[in-house]
């Protein structure tokens, strides 16, 4: 896999995190099940997140990155989903995920590129969607902000689903993220991830 996405990101958590140093997202066992089709890779790695601080949750982030996420050239570019697996019972709204987002979106652009002077803006946009069954709740709506990798404005799609499970405190979060509209095909495989997701890996 290209390491353009968090390797410096996980260089610098490894060195500033009060956290434990010693979780190696490589060898954690998810007690869930989330699918990794084949050609697809993986980053995982502990929230509270290094480079967005101020999104106040704690557990684990879990991403799966389609193969053509970071060519430009691909349909799959910067398609690819991410799993926020939380401790507690943790409460999520439009105004809550643009919050995050921002503070997301900034952090990992300033990690890529070195920015430290908040030249680069996020803007955000979140509603509330029906949501289909299995899921608490469903949002979609937009992120707008630059591509680290070309510095060119870039408009990311988002569907986002919120989850409990039966006699587990732990609240799961599932983005499918792509530039690509909803009506494209790159949908489809982000899609099927969230329909294969289990709670436990029974």
């Amino acid at each position: 896999m290209k390491k353009i996405f968090f390797a410096a990101a996980c260089l610098f958590f490894l060195q500033a995190s009060g956290q434990d140093n010693t979780f190696d997202g490589k060898k954690w066992e998810a007690p869930y099940h989330l699918d990794i089709p084949n050609g697809w890779d993986v980053e995982r790695f502990l929230i509270p997140i290094s480079f967005a601080p101020s999104i106040a949750c704690k557990g684990v982030e879990d991403i799966r990155f389609t193969p053509g996420w970071s060519k430009k050239a691909s349909n799959e570019y910067w398609s690819y989903a991410f799993l926020w697996y939380l401790d507690g019972d943790q409460k999520f709204t439009p105004a809550i995920i643009e919050k995050n987002l921002t503070a997301y979106y900034s952090g990992l652009f300033k990690i890529n590129t070195g920015d430290t002077v908040n030249s680069v803006t996020v803007k955000t946009n979140i509603k509330t969607v029906p949501s289909p069954n299995g899921d608490l709740k469903t949002f979609d709506g937009t992120v707008y902000m630059s591509d680290y990798m070309t510095k060119q404005p870039i408009i990311l799609n988002l569907l986002i689903h919120i989850k409990k499970c039966a006699e587990q405190n732990k609240t799961f979060v599932f983005y499918e993220v792509s530039p690509q509209p909803f009506t494209d095909n790159v949908w489809n495989s982000l899609h099927q991830l969230w329909a294969n997701f289990r709670c436990t890996k029974e």
